[in-house]
């Protein structure tokens, strides 16, 4: 595998490229890690890129601005780079861009949200784990967001959506149900799997970013990730 970083345009933000040696285009994802706008979290971004490639993915991270510099549009702006970064290059990346998508986690998870409903979106899925949907936490993260639930239309790409009933960060009521409710409405293809166990933050749920999550497993809700690999062969994307 050939690990690099490249600088976006966007000041303060840049693109993990996790590379993976292939003699066909693999399909790839863009990672959008969470952290509340304070770091990048590690079990969201590095340690989901080195897994995805495993099942032959051509992985990505989009490290946007944070802490000081901290700007929600402006995150936005580096997630648009990243993808047409990544599609203008593809053929030097070994990557489908007919097969690029984009997953996000957290406050991560509604940036992917965000990308994947504007109308140059290149994402051809989105994935959102424990999501910020609506703007309830932004005092708390200290940024301006938005309710990406309303940017939802019929073009949105199908979407994959997990989460845990015992999240009290995101609750299920105003986040993940409430971005449900309009994909269902705007007849958007759609995946949901709510967790009883589990928690926010949770990332993969494995020993494999519970080593760097304070050891959270959860067996459970980590069923998310092959349900997810699942729901890609479904539509033929991975």
């Amino acid at each position: 595998m050939k690990i690099k970083n490249i600088t976006l345009m966007q000041p303060y933000s840049s693109l993990d490229i996790y590379q993976s040696k292939t003699d066909r285009p693999l399909p790839g994802i863009v990672i959008v890690p969470g952290g509340s706008y304070n770091q990048i979290m590690e079990r969201d971004s590095e340690r989901v890129a080195v897994t995805m490639a495993t099942h032959a993915w051509q992985s990505f991270v989009v490290r946007y601005p944070v802490v000081e510099h901290k700007n929600y549009e402006n995150a936005k702006i580096a997630i648009s780079e990243a993808f047409d970064y990544i599609v203008d290059h593809a053929e030097e990346l070994q990557v489908d861009p007919k097969r690029l998508g984009i997953i996000g986690f957290s406050a991560g998870g509604q940036l992917a949200a965000a990308y994947s409903n504007i109308k140059e979106t290149k994402a051809k899925f989105a994935a959102l784990g424990y999501p910020v949907i609506q703007p309830t936490i932004d005092e708390r993260m200290g940024v301006t967001t938005e309710n990406v639930a309303e940017l939802v239309t019929k073009q949105t790409p199908p979407t994959f959506m997990w989460g845990s009933i015992k999240d009290d960060l995101t609750p299920f009521v105003d986040h993940v149900q409430v971005y449900a409710n309009a994909l269902a409405h705007h007849d958007v293809p759609f995946e949901l799997h709510e967790f009883g166990t589990g928690g926010h933050g949770i990332a993969l749920a494995n020993k494999y970013t519970g080593i760097v999550n304070g050891d959270r497993v959860d067996e459970h809700m980590g069923k998310w990730f092959p349900l997810f690999l699942d729901w890609l062969n479904e539509l033929h994307l991975a």
